[in-house]
Order: C-alpha cells, then structure tokens, then sequence
C-alpha cells in the first residue's frame, strides 16, 4: 500500500466516523499536529499508535503497516496553488531572511531543527475577525567548523 492509499482510506475512515484530528490525536496520547501529518504520509507511527489508530477508524493492518513506514519528505519545486498552504511558502518567501537573520543574531550560525521540533495550531478570537495561531518549537543546531 502506497502511503498516498493510506491516506485515502484514513481520511474516507474519518469522514465516515465524523472523527476530527483532534479527537483521533487525542485518542491515541499523541499532538494533532504530528498525528495528521503521519496521516498523510509525512511522518511515521510506532506501531502501537498505528494499530491503535487503526482500531479507532476501523481499518486494516495494511493502513498500520504503512503508518509505520518512513516517508519520502520533501515536495517538488511547483509552488503549490491550494491558498493556505500556499499562503506559507508566501510568509517564509517575506519574511525567510529576516527569521534566518534574528535566528543567527540570537543564536549564531546555526538553525532550528525540523527533527526535535514541536507544532501547534490554535484559534484566537478577535473582533476583527479570528486569528490562527502557529507556535514551532525547534532545537537550535549550530554550524560544525572543522
């Protein structure tokens, strides 16, 4: 099973028990951020939480096994044309080098690790019309000199 069909059944299994992320996050212990993006294919499962997702939507040991396959990370060179993803490649083309230049002044030479890194999504309420709410939360890797 490609992780692509994996992700086709779990979102037709979601949709079919009205399970939201949160819920089906909050049912196997784990963040909504990093359970979703195993769902769709970009992270993987121990194979508990797999086979425990996988009892809550009603699917197969097939769909378990895959959650625990490594993905391919990474996305071609297209920009992608769905607005709210799109809408990130717009904030890191603006504001890529003013976050890399606060990073270096606050830290040195380094980055901020996509491996220890932590997610989360929230909703504010304004007046002005409501707010979404990202927090990430990397590591700090320093440049090697050798």
């Amino acid at each position: 099973m490609t992780k692509e069909m994996m992700t086709a059944k779990i979102f037709e299994a979601k949709a079919t028990k009205g399970i939201s992320w949160e819920a089906l996050a909050e049912s196997i212990g784990m963040s909504p951020v990093f359970t979703t993006s195993a769902c769709l294919g970009m992270n993987t499962m121990t194979e508990d939480k797999a086979f425990a997702i996988c009892d809550l939507l009603g699917l197969d040991k097939d769909v378990a096994a895959t959650l625990q396959v490594s993905p391919k990370k990474g996305w071609d060179d297209a920009i992608p044309q769905d607005p709210a993803i799109y809408r990130f490649y717009e904030i890191v083309g603006v504001y890529g080098d003013t976050l890399k230049e606060l990073i270096h002044e606050k830290f040195g030479d380094g980055i901020m690790s996509a491996i220890d890194f932590t997610m989360e999504v929230d909703k504010e309420e304004n007046p002005k019309g409501d707010r979404v709410v990202i927090t990430m939360s990397g590591k700090y890797l320093a440049y090697n000199r050798w």
